[in-house]
């Protein structure tokens, strides 16, 4: 998103605050998804080679599995961005006066007088009528256009960054303290997490952090619970 005017740096903070905001959720997912995958688990077995097994292939997979959905995601918002610029190019050859007109009509849209809005948008056609379409009609800049690698690597980063946390607190202590220290751990981190998306959301604190530690505490009690059952008929 372009900034506007009046708003200096208000797009480039936005973006920053949205990648940070997804960064966080990134890692909140890779916090409970491996902490449950772990405690099931250890709840089936003692085996830290079984455990660090599966703990290694979940952190794995979902890092994948997050940077391929960015990926595509990303791209596909690219490639429309791409063709919206494009198909304005493309009025503005064939359709001067036509886009002309419509630049006027925007700005009158945002309160200003007809007659300053004419003027507003000769000087801005004159001076780069493409970058005043892009940023007032389509809302683009393009010289921004998220880069779909970037955000794949961000994404798979921030999975595994929280991922690893549940796996070094249930390979840590000893056999008989793996799963109240990683739940304990896990809680912890959830918690903080929410905080944090909390305020970069401007949400109410309280509510986020605990919708995130009462999910990921019911999801490491079922997993628990079902590696225990799985552990029993198989033992």
């Amino acid at each position: 998103m372009s900034q506007h005017p009046g708003e200096p740096h208000a797009g480039e903070m936005s973006g920053r605050l949205n990648r940070l905001r997804a960064g966080v959720l990134g890692a909140n997912d890779g916090i409970v998804s491996t902490a449950g995958l772990v405690v099931g688990v250890a709840g089936a077995s003692a085996s830290t080679g079984a455990i660090l097994t599966a703990g290694v292939a979940g952190l794995v997979a979902g890092a994948v599995s997050m940077a391929l959905g960015e990926y595509v995601s990303v791209s596909s918002q690219r490639d429309t961005e791409r063709a919206l610029l494009a198909k304005e190019r493309t009025e503005l050859a064939e359709m001067p006066a036509q886009e002309l007109d419509e630049l006027t009509a925007l700005y009158e849209a945002k309160g200003l007088s007809a007659a300053t809005a004419r003027l507003v948008a000769e000087e801005l056609t004159a001076a780069d009528a493409f970058a005043a379409h892009a940023d007032v009609e389509l809302r683009i800049d393009p010289e921004a256009l998220a880069n779909p690698w970037h955000a794949a690597g961000a994404s798979a980063a921030a999975f595994t960054v929280g991922s690893l946390l549940p796996l070094i607190a249930i390979l840590l202590p000893p056999a008989g303290a793996r799963v109240p220290v990683t739940f304990v751990v896990v809680v912890l981190a959830l918690a903080l997490t929410g905080a944090v998306s909390a305020r970069l959301g401007s949400a109410g604190v309280g509510r986020a952090m605990a919708r995130l530690v009462g999910g990921g505490a019911l999801a490491m009690a079922i997993t628990y619970g079902i590696g225990q059952a799985v552990g029993v008929a198989t033992g």
